[in-house]
């Protein structure tokens, strides 16, 4: 893994089921993967978030699954179908992952890849105006 950690978010994540652990170590790994200037930090109070020139992703975990929070997931494509909810919301989408349930890796790099280009040409309010 790549980037530097927090030990914050190691504990967020060492408190977890022994199951959402393993998920949440590897989006992690994932999120560090896709960029080495990805940052972590702790945002909410409690909650992982992985920011390179604007928040990236976040972590969620719930009681049946976890959730992954891609921050202007709207406007990169998922070509593989990999997000879970939030279609109809203009920025935010969600991929959630439940216990032996396998990450598609490769499809989750590429839409935080996108998203890091996204921020790293000024955000989706600034890319959406030019679109429109």
């Amino acid at each position: 893994m790549k980037g530097a950690t927090d030990p914050r978010v190691d504990a967020y994540i060492e408190s977890l089921p022994a199951w959402q652990q393993e998920i949440c170590r590897e989006v992690r790994a994932v999120a560090h993967d896709a960029d080495p200037d990805m940052a972590e930090t702790i945002k909410r109070t409690k909650l992982p978030y992985f920011v390179l020139e604007g928040n990236v992703c976040a972590l969620l975990a719930a009681k049946n699954h976890v959730n992954v929070f891609l921050y202007d997931g709207a406007m990169v494509p998922d070509p593989e179908g990999i997000i879970t909810s939030g279609h109809e919301n203009k920025t935010a989408r969600t991929v959630a992952f439940r216990q032996g349930e396998r990450i598609n890796a490769r499809a989750l790099t590429e839409m935080l890849r996108g998203i890091v280009a996204n921020n790293r040409a000024g955000g989706w309010r600034k890319l959406k105006g030019k679109a429109g």
